[in-house]
């Protein structure tokens, strides 16, 4: 008797995401992996998300309506309460998933030791109709705390996580995030069990100048700092090293985009680790226009 696949429960988190609805949901119903349900989280909408969803007519599908508009973090906790599946995924409504990413996750759970399975995913700049790769390295795999805290690349949108991990250790998106909170919450996981990936992208991020972490790059950075100082005591300075100089470099990075080259000069003195890194020091004497250009999937 064939054995009875692992029931997914898949989380979208919707907030007037009409313009690319459509694709992600059509993503999650091309699935190969078929044994799903969708937790579709209307944070109220005042566009045409519900008639969207409600097009595709599917009994996977479950809609909810919130009852008032909550934070990307908090929708994201209410609605894992809705599902009912031993492992929980997520994509946004202006995202997509590969054909094949749920068949070729879940069978690595069979290692029971493994907590969280996440994957490398397309970025595409929707403007510029062009995609880049997220990581050309291999992802890291097994005890990955510490690992993690260097080198964060793991898209919520390619994350599947065991629930009974969350349950056991009573874990959820810390609502005091606007930005950072998957960062937050599977750093605490990289501590208690192992992870596994595909090194294949499993998704694609899309860029369309609305997305919430572009827009609100500076948050972002600030929601980090407050992390750092909030974890301080259980971190070992290595890791505060390497947290901050990532910080810096993508704070550089956004500073050298968006203010003159005056500003970004200081920025650069005043933060002697990103002399360390040739190419921080070309991204400060190049044109904005030039960077904007190279840069085209920020």
């Amino acid at each position: 008797m064939k054995k009875k696949s692992k029931f997914v429960s898949i989380i979208l988190n919707c907030y007037n995401g009409e313009k690319f609805l459509f694709e992600a949901l059509k993503s999650v119903t091309s699935q190969t992996y078929k044994n799903w349900e969708l937790i579709f989280w209307d944070n109220k909408s005042t566009d045409n998300s519900k008639k969207i969803f409600k097009k595709f007519k599917n009994p996977n599908f479950k809609y909810f309506f919130s009852k008032k508009h909550t934070s990307l973090y908090s929708a994201r906790n209410l609605a894992i309460k809705k599902s009912k599946g031993e492992f929980i995924a997520f994509i946004d409504a202006d995202d997509t998933w590969e054909q094949d990413k749920l068949k070729n996750q879940i069978k690595l759970f069979k290692n029971q030791h493994v907590g969280l399975v996440y994957g490398n995913l397309w970025i595409l700049n929707q403007n510029k109709k062009r995609r880049k790769i997220l990581s050309k390295r291999k992802l890291i795999t097994g005890k990955i705390y510490g690992k993690l805290l260097s080198n964060y690349n793991i898209g919520i949108i390619t994350a599947v996580v065991r629930r009974s991990l969350l349950k056991k250790n009573n874990l959820k998106f810390d609502e005091r995030y606007n930005h950072i909170g998957d960062f937050d919450l599977f750093n605490k996981l990289s501590k208690i069990c192992n992870f596994d990936a595909v090194q294949s992208p499993v998704a694609t991020y899309r860029i369309h100048g609305d997305n919430l972490s572009l827009k609100n790059i500076s948050k972002e950075i600030n929601e980090t700092k407050f992390w750092i100082r909030q974890n301080r005591s259980k971190l070992r300075k290595s890791e505060i090293d390497d947290i901050t100089r990532r910080l810096n470099n993508r704070e550089f990075i956004s500073f050298k985009l968006g203010k003159n080259f005056i500003s970004s000069f200081k920025y650069f003195v005043k933060n002697k680790n990103l002399w360390k890194n040739l190419k921080n020091f070309i991204f400060l004497i190049s044109p904005k226009y030039i960077l904007k250009k190279y840069m085209w999937y920020q």
